[in-house]
């Protein structure tokens, strides 16, 4: 016989405030994790192992080498160089980031804005003291030709911005709408999503906003590959972390993503944390490749840099592999349980005839 349907009491007052604040957790931890990670990044911008460089063979050139390194300490690594050729050089792969020509009466700083406009303008202001004691105007010139739509060179910094609330965004519709379908199916919606973003990506960097004003395909794959890698990790993650995907997400690819890429300050502004995660994180990864392909000419370490954003894109496929196996062993699970209440049913049946 059957059981008499019973209607579900309504939630008590303490229950309902329990629920809500378990999904208030969430907004105030992206909360806090924002006001570390950019306050913790950005609040004391201070030169740390700045790498600077004195041109010229004399002993006067030794001289002011030795006494802005005694006075700068461990702010400033400070070199010389024996020509303007070579101090150029070292501009241009990047291993300085500012090159001083000593003169009696038109000193001369060289820099190399497009690998940072923050860096630059912290070497302009250690050698600008040096002039200012001398009593002569500093001259600075770029050797970098910044685009059209970029005069600061940090529009890249807010295309890496879109490529990223794009992707991870994606991430969450595709794990909640998606959810049924399989892995695979899944992995090539991420793949075509990645397309997508980054093809937006490009098109208004380029064309409409100018911030890119060549090499406009091989910018345009450094960021399929960048948001390929985080859609990637989304979507194997969601599989294992269901509604604390936003939030990981976040952590990764927003609080310690932005804050380590360079856009604003690059690892010599920085302390060590935010500065170490530089070397290998994916939106640095992106930003310095871009740099390097706009600016240095496809050099300036290039190819380290799209080995990080494949080698983040190969960490996604990794994990998306693990959550497919994952999902495989919850759908074994699930089915064996169905068959043992599908069993015990009968059972109730079976034993309720016989009283019958």
């Amino acid at each position: 016989m059957s059981s008499p349907r019973t209607t579900a009491a309504a939630p008590t007052l303490g229950h309902s405030l329990k629920h809500l604040a378990v999904h208030l957790l969430t907004p105030l931890l992206m909360c806090l994790g924002m006001a570390l990670a950019y306050q913790g990044a950005f609040h004391q911008p201070e030169p740390h192992h700045l790498k600077v460089a004195v041109v010229g063979t004399s002993a006067q050139a030794q001289g002011l080498a030795d006494a802005v390194r005694a006075k700068a300490g461990p702010a400033l690594d400070v070199s010389t160089l024996p020509s303007r050729e070579a101090a150029e050089q070292r501009l241009r792969d990047r291993e300085l980031v500012g090159a001083f020509l000593p003169d009696a009466r038109s000193p001369e700083l060289i820099v190399a804005k497009g690998g940072s406009d923050t860096s630059a303008m912290a070497a302009e202001a250690v050698f600008q003291n040096v002039t200012d004691t001398q009593g002569v105007p500093l001259t600075v010139t770029d050797l970098t030709t910044p685009s059209k739509g970029d005069p600061t060179g940090q529009g890249l910094f807010f295309l890496l911005v879109a490529l990223s609330i794009g992707s991870y965004a994606s991430v969450a519709v595709i794990g909640a709408a998606g959810a049924a379908l399989a892995m695979r199916i899944r992995a090539l919606v991420g793949l075509a999503v990645s397309l997508a973003v980054s093809v937006i990506g490009i098109v208004t960097a380029g064309p409409v906003f100018h911030v890119v004003d060549h090499d406009l395909v091989a910018v345009w794959a450094l960021g399929w590959l960048y948001s390929a890698g985080v859609v990637a990790i989304g979507i194997g993650l969601h599989s294992f972390l269901k509604r604390w995907t936003t939030l990981t997400m976040m952590v990764l690819f927003v609080m310690l993503n932005f804050t380590t890429s360079g856009g604003i300050y690059r690892p010599e502004l920085q302390n060590g944390f935010f500065g170490g995660l530089h070397a290998f994180w994916t939106g640095a990864g992106f930003l310095e490749g871009a740099r390097s392909v706009l600016y240095f000419d496809g050099g300036a370490g290039l190819g380290g840099h799209v080995l990080t954003l494949v080698l983040w894109l190969l960490l996604g496929c990794a994990v998306m592999a693990g959550a497919a196996g994952y999902e495989r062993r919850a759908r074994v699970r699930t089915g064996r349980k169905a068959e043992a209440e599908t069993a015990g049913e009968a059972e109730e049946e079976i034993e309720e005839v016989v009283a019958v």
